[in-house]
């Protein structure tokens, strides 16, 4: 089991360390759009359709990563002064009933949607714009399925130190 967490450990922090790679890229894709728009006063469909796909990339790549090393928002009003044992169980109920679920439905319903895209190769409807915007849709599914295995994860180790919490009061 230990390896099995492991593994899907390796899997996230591998994905968040693509994101923060994109997110370089996109640094300097902004900034080139905005130095030419300024300087020169000349703008790019494409640097512009760029800039939401690198985005797009960052926060679909990251947001398991992010679930991973608890870097999520979360409203710590009651949260935090609970027992550990309280907190794994509400994380296990909301990883079990919400965000597995949430994953596994935008997942399964996003993968008409790509392979749509793939069969005509969607390119941008604007002039001078990307021609491959079915590669960007194609990371929706990746996205989530990455969230998806974080969430098992999640559970999983939730799972196992609620099973050790009640070893320990025996």
């Amino acid at each position: 089991m230990s390896r099995l967490l492991s593994t899907l450990e390796t899997i996230n922090r591998a994905a968040g360390r693509l994101a923060g790679w994109v997110c370089l890229l996109l640094v300097l894709a902004t900034v080139s759009d905005v130095f030419m728009r300024y300087a020169f006063q000349a703008g790019s469909v494409a640097v512009q359709e760029l800039e939401w796909h690198l985005f797009s990339l960052v926060f679909l790549l990251s947001a398991g990563y992010c679930y991973d090393c608890d870097a999520h928002v979360r409203v710590d009003v009651i949260y935090g002064k609970l027992s550990s044992r309280k907190r794994a169980l509400i994380n296990l109920f909301g990883d079990v009933f919400f965000l597995a679920p949430f994953c596994a439905l935008v997942f399964l319903k996003s993968l008409p949607f790509v392979q749509r895209s793939w069969e005509i190769l969607e390119g941008s409807p604007d002039p001078g714009g990307l021609p491959v915007r079915f590669v960007i849709k194609a990371a929706i599914p990746l996205g989530f399925a990455l969230l998806f295995l974080s969430a098992l994860r999640s559970a999983a180790s939730n799972l196992s130190l609620l099973k050790a919490r009640s070893e320990e009061e025996l």
